[in-house]
């Protein structure tokens, strides 16, 4: 297994690169993703925060050409290393990366993948630490990943399912393909949301009470249509979740509208939060551009009687 292991792993870590690079290389959603990170604090400058988004892009989909293309087996030890090795310090740099902005911009997005908005969580180190490890299992490959796909087909099938199960469960911008349809499930099942747990979180409705007083709420309740429909508690973050109604120029469609905010914030202790809000279409678990989502228009206050 360990052998077989080491040869998939530049397969697997060529493709995961390969994706993430793309997105953040390709993207049309770049600019605006690179705006929400701690690149945005450290470069001063939208531009230069896109630009530094790009070029990991570019980093990435380098390596995951390495680590595809390089016949291991028939290159000598050290150079057929080098792809696995420079994937284990660009993992380095990811984690430095997220725990430098953990630590001085907790509300920042993440940008790893440029395709989700989500805050830096568990998943977002794990996610690195998995880069890591790959690329340092993938320095150790004997064999071509071409040759053992073909050599042991049903071995390589289970081992690259589960490696995709495993990235899966890791990614949050593909929650989407999966978590969101599983709690909707639960919640046709059980008819309500699960108890949050304890500790420092405030209880679910001084979260809504903070929501509804916040700036967010003003800019999406245009599009909200319901109440309160679930909620749920995730790396320090709790979402909540109500119905909605999403207008382009194809029409009107259903959405969910999700609002994250801090599990320990309520109106007291963080009158002006921070908040996150997402917009799900319903049928195809799309992630919707913002667009529909305008500021609220500033109201011009009343002289006061004297």
């Amino acid at each position: 297994m360990i052998p077989l292991l080491s040869d998939l792993a530049p397969l697997v870590c060529g493709v995961l690169l390969a994706l993430t690079g793309a997105a953040k290389l390709f993207g049309r959603r770049t600019a605006q993703l690179a705006a929400d990170t701690v690149l945005i604090r450290v470069l001063d400058d939208g531009r230069r925060a896109t630009l530094a988004l790009r070029t990991v892009g570019g980093v990435e989909l380098v390596l995951a050409a390495a680590l595809l293309a390089v016949p291991t087996g028939s290159v000598p030890g050290l150079a057929a290393a080098v792809p696995g090795l420079a994937t284990a310090v660009l993992g380095l740099g990811f984690t430095g990366y997220l725990a430098y902005a953990r630590a001085t911009a907790p509300e920042s997005s993440c940008g790893c993948s440029a395709r989700s908005e989500g805050p830096i969580g568990v998943r977002s180190f794990t996610r690195a630490g998995l880069v890591v490890a790959g690329g340092l299992v993938a320095a150790t490959a004997d064999t071509a990943w071409w040759s053992t796909l073909t050599g042991r087909p049903a071995a390589s099938t289970v081992l690259l399912l589960a490696a995709a199960a495993l990235l899966l469960a890791v990614s949050s911008d593909l929650d989407h393909l999966w978590l969101m349809p599983l709690r909707r499930a639960r919640l046709r099942v059980f008819g309500s949301p699960l108890p949050s747990a304890g500790g420092e979180r405030v209880p679910v409705d001084a979260t809504v009470q903070l929501l509804e007083r916040s700036v967010a709420w003003e800019t999406a309740r245009p599009v909200v249509r319901s109440a309160l429909l679930d909620h749920w508690d995730d790396d320090g973050w709790r979402v909540l979740r109500y119905a909605g109604t999403y207008a382009d120029a194809h029409g009107s469609r259903p959405v969910s509208v999700l609002f994250a905010l801090d599990i320990t914030a309520d109106i007291t202790s963080a009158p002006h939060p921070a908040i996150r809000v997402s917009l799900v279409d319903e049928e195809t678990e799309e992630i919707l551009p913002a667009e529909a989502l305008a500021p609220p228009p500033r109201r011009t206050p009343l002289p006061m009687a004297t």
